[in-house]
């Protein structure tokens, strides 16, 4: 049944579906170009396509079989443009639907036994996080939830020691060698020290918030580990969780978001 018939277009509830699902989508891939030159790239290639389709409705044949030609090559340009934003949004859609990490799928689906997930000693970061603070030592520390870290381990030292505060102070103090880069730890273990973190290319951060924060921001953008930043300048704490930071939290403001990030789920 149509709604609307314009003599060379008719419109009915599946039109408008489809254009509220495209704009939708539309939407959010411009949240995630937004910021930078990326979005005022993409927006220009949609007016182009746009006018391509009005063209083509109209029946202006040359014109349409112009920008046509326009639209095919184009595709390719942007794919080759856009390949760091299209790789960071698969991995934001692998991360979201990450099935092999849903207790339920584990349970039900793979047949493994219901557990719950292992408590993260986090006294003794969170009692290196406030000298870390105090005396204005940088710091970076990503602690591992489900997603494997192995990959940006591998790219470090390895250490493979317990978990304490004295450990975490020894290597970020400023003489030590291993004091650059990130701690990653897994499995109530220090795994290994001066690790490369990939970087977060997002424009809007403000000018303030150096490597490490973008370091951060990037490791949280396609894991869902939880990154410590100390600022080294400051002396703030900075946590990064699922590809958002929070900027100047206090000791207790850190423990409890840390807290109810890692605490187990409760067996029903």
């Amino acid at each position: 049944m149509f709604l609307f018939q314009l003599g060379f277009l008719d419109i009915d509830w599946l039109d408008l579906l489809d254009v509220l699902l495209v704009a939708v989508l539309l939407y959010q891939v411009y949240s995630l170009l937004r910021g930078g030159v990326a979005s005022r790239v993409f927006i220009g290639y949609l007016l182009v396509y746009f006018t391509y389709l009005i063209v083509k409705a109209l029946g202006l044949n040359l014109l349409s079989t112009i920008l046509g030609y326009f639209i095919s090559v184009g595709a390719l340009a942007l794919i080759v443009l856009f390949q760091q934003e299209i790789r960071r949004f698969l991995l934001l859609i692998g991360k979201s639907t990450n099935l092999a990490g849903n207790r339920y799928v584990r349970q039900w689906l793979l047949r493994q036994p219901a557990e719950t997930q292992p408590t993260v000693p986090l006294a003794p970061i969170l009692e290196a996080c406030k000298v870390l603070s105090a005396d204005f030592s940088g710091g970076l520390i990503a602690i591992q939830r489900n997603d494997d870290l192995d990959r940006f381990a591998l790219s470090g030292e390895p250490i493979e020691g317990v978990l304490s505060r004295s450990l975490l102070l020894a290597i970020f103090c400023s003489h030590s060698p291993l004091h650059d880069g990130a701690v990653i730890i897994a499995n109530n273990q220090i795994r290994a020290a001066r690790c490369i973190l990939p970087v977060s290319d997002d424009d809007t951060l403000p000018a303030s918030l150096g490597f490490r924060h973008r370091a951060a921001l990037g490791l949280s953008e396609v894991t869902d580990a939880a990154i410590i930043a100390v600022s080294e300048e400051t002396g703030r704490l900075t946590l990064a969780l699922n590809g958002k930071l929070t900027v100047g939290l206090s000791n207790n403001e850190l423990a409890g978001q840390l807290q109810a990030y890692f605490m187990p789920p409760r067996r029903r």
